[in-house]
């Protein structure tokens, strides 16, 4: 499968960022930056950090357009357009800095040093926006709905501005999970093919295990194959609420960024990532960890298991517990090479179609 992003050298970040076009301001005044370049026919919008507690997205888009900014022949400028929405929540980003600046040192797969999050630091620190106040879940419904966030107004206008597209994705996060999580656009399943056979094979290359939950369509959540799962849908997560009495938080939900993006015309292909911040042991290596991946009660479960397992720890100690029931961080550029992999990957099942 033909390549376009040279993961190494993004990851280097030699790179600055470039300057941002200032789209908008945040609920609490904050700039919001986008990136618009390349002259190519495939257009492709990307944004990340829609969930206040998911760095690496955001940092892994900013080394992108630094190191896009600086091509002028290369194929990934000339066969390609770019809009990119580096963070989506930069009052998000600034709640969670308490823990997102704290690191420690870990090896990434090939054995070379690294960071990983504290995780004594994320779980004291970690902010979280509910729905109704989730960016991801929170673009316009039409044009004439003018009640979402300022944040979500900017993109949806910045991202109009450049449409149609191709390929749309959104960076994100997991908390905790044994490995990485693909989701993709349903109409595309048939679709990814190569490109999920890609991916899978460089998850197992970097010696992770892929997450693979079966969740039977809950929220719009359906298992393709392993490591693969549809993207999940507002019309799903408000039937999903309205099946469980809750029609108030039913009520909250608008079109993702996904959504929104199909919304603007053409077939794109959608997708998100999901990238452990912490890894977890395999569910069957558990023997009194509860399992976060196990619906709503099962992440309360844990969260409180959790709770009790740090309190009162130091930040060692807190690592040397965690690590005794299998938990570490996820080395942070392993994250990031997964994500511009999920982009690369995406952009050459889009030329095949």
């Amino acid at each position: 499968m033909p390549t376009t992003l040279s993961i190494e050298e993004i990851l280097l970040g030699s790179a600055p960022l470039p300057d941002l076009e200032d789209i908008g301001r945040s609920r609490c005044g904050r700039p919001i930056g986008a990136w618009r370049g390349g002259r190519g026919p495939l257009s492709v919008s990307l944004v990340a950090g829609c969930h206040a507690d998911e760095p690496v997205g955001p940092a892994t888009l900013r080394r992108l357009c630094g190191w896009l900014a600086t091509l002028k022949h290369d194929p990934a400028v000339t066969e390609v357009s770019w809009s990119i929405v580096p963070h989506a929540n930069p009052d998000g980003e600034a709640a969670n800095a308490v823990w997102t600046e704290r690191t420690l040192e870990v090896d990434d797969h090939q054995g070379a040093a690294d960071r990983g999050f504290e995780l004594a630091a994320y779980s004291a620190g970690v902010v979280r926006e509910a729905p109704g106040d989730d960016v991801e879940f929170g673009f316009p419904r039409s044009a004439r709905d003018h009640e979402p966030r300022p944040e979500n107004r900017a993109i949806a206008a910045f991202l109009a501005d450049g449409a149609p597209y191709a390929v749309h994705g959104s960076l994100h996060s997991m908390a905790f999970a044994p490995g990485p999580w693909f989701l993709i656009e349903t109409s595309w399943a048939d679709r990814t093919t190569a490109m999920r056979d890609r991916l899978r094979g460089r998850v197992r290359e970097m010696g992770y295990p892929l997450f693979d939950p079966d969740r039977g369509g809950e929220k719009g959540f359906t298992r393709i194959d392993e490591g693969f799962t549809t993207r999940p849908d507002s019309g799903a997560m408000r039937r999903h609420f309205l099946r469980r009495g809750d029609p108030t938080t039913a009520a909250l939900f608008r079109p993702s960024s996904m959504e929104h993006v199909r919304s603007l015309g053409d077939d794109p292909l959608t997708f998100v990532s999901e990238m452990p911040l912490f890894l977890l042991p395999p569910p069957g290596a558990r023997r009194d960890c509860p399992d976060p991946a196990s619906g709503t009660e099962g992440r309360v479960a844990f969260h409180h298991w959790l709770a009790e397992l740090l309190a009162g720890r130091s930040t060692a100690e807190a690592a040397s517990a965690a690590a005794l029931h299998g938990i570490r961080p996820m080395p942070i550029r392993d994250q990031a090479r997964l994500q511009l992999e999920f982009v690369d990957a995406a952009l050459a099942a889009a030329r095949s179609r």
